[in-house]
């Protein structure tokens, strides 16, 4: 079965915080200073502050959403507009990969009803290149390009013995391009079912009276 197209889709994740990462509230030099609350308790912060997700927290009030431990790493992953940390995030949220049955955390192939990494969506034949992004044909659920599909399964013309990709004719026990049904004389093509065979190679009408 031939594929023309896969499609891409990116995780959850957060590289980047919009503000200040754990620092301390120090003295507002003179200046007056709207007090920062926390999302998660609604207390006023005094001390040290975490601001990420466009909100402001306690440091040990940052936490997964899930396993509730604090977040304390710069980068970490964003469910339902709350962290996650990676642990949870491999756990609960992340797809497997078809290929080497890890987790996925970045960018994410879909094909064949499956899901795989980038690097692990491979041609399944000799070559073992990378198929993503490209076209690729499908035979027992693995995938292959066309190079090796063809070298491995595909049908071979009765004339020319090349593999045969599109449509063919079938006819004397073999199967054969369509400009290869061709008369054995005079090389006209053959396209009616009526002709003679001499020698299990096709003869038009013309050449056999």
């Amino acid at each position: 079965m031939f594929h023309q197209h896969h499609h891409h889709n990116d995780r959850d994740r957060d590289r980047d915080w919009d503000g200040d990462w754990d620092r301390d509230r120090g003295g507002s030099d003179g200046l007056s200073e709207q007090p920062s609350i926390c999302h998660k308790c609604n207390e006023v912060i005094q001390l040290r502050i975490i601001t990420a997700l466009g909100k402001t927290w306690h440091p040990e009030h940052f936490v997964c959403k899930d396993c509730q431990c604090p977040i304390t790493e710069a980068t970490f992953n964003i469910k339902e507009g709350e962290p996650v940390c990676a642990d949870c995030f491999v756990s609960n949220y992340s797809g497997v990969c078809h290929g080497c049955q890890r987790p996925i955390l970045e960018r994410t192939i879909k094909a064949m009803g499956e899901t795989w990494h980038e690097e692990c969506f491979l041609c399944s034949g000799p070559c073992k290149q990378q198929l993503a992004g490209s076209s690729f044909y499908e035979h027992d659920g693995r995938p292959y390009c066309r190079t090796d599909f063809e070298h491995l399964f595909a049908a071979r013309c009765g004339k020319c013995k090349a593999p045969i990709t599109e449509n063919a004719i079938v006819a004397l026990d073999a199967k054969w391009h369509r400009e290869c049904f061709t008369c054995k004389k005079c090389q006209t093509p053959i396209t009616t079912s009526s002709f003679v065979v001499e020698d299990n190679q096709p003869l038009c009408k013309a050449c056999s009276d």
